[in-house]
């Protein structure tokens, strides 16, 4: 759902005293617990290390990310891979190929 036009975006308030009055480079990067905070136009150019419910990971703020929210460039779940018969399939194939590259650059040393 979109924030009502009469609220106007949601920017949290210790993230913008965080950056008052500060240049880019100088600040280096800013924790924040934040994610639902949108990225404002003064952000850009800053690094936020923006907590995804375990550690903090590095987001460089550009102009393209104007209005968006930090969580969205922090992501809380990690994907590790499908299981079953096709992804072992593919695993050795792609392990068989790697050997096959060892074979050849041994032959061609």
């Amino acid at each position: 759902m979109t924030r009502s036009l009469k609220k106007g975006p949601y920017v949290d308030e210790k993230l913008l005293k965080k950056i008052e009055g500060k240049k880019p480079a100088e600040a280096g990067p800013l924790k924040t617990w934040a994610r639902n905070s949108q990225i404002s136009p003064e952000m850009v150019g800053f690094t936020f290390k923006v907590h995804n419910g375990k550690d903090f990971i590095d987001v460089f703020v550009t102009e393209e990310m104007v209005g968006h929210r930090l969580g969205e460039f922090s992501p809380t779940k990690k994907f590790y891979r499908h299981g079953g018969k096709m992804q072992k399939e593919l695993d050795q194939a792609k392990k068989q190929a790697e050997i096959a590259a060892a074979k050849a650059a041994k032959a061609n040393a």
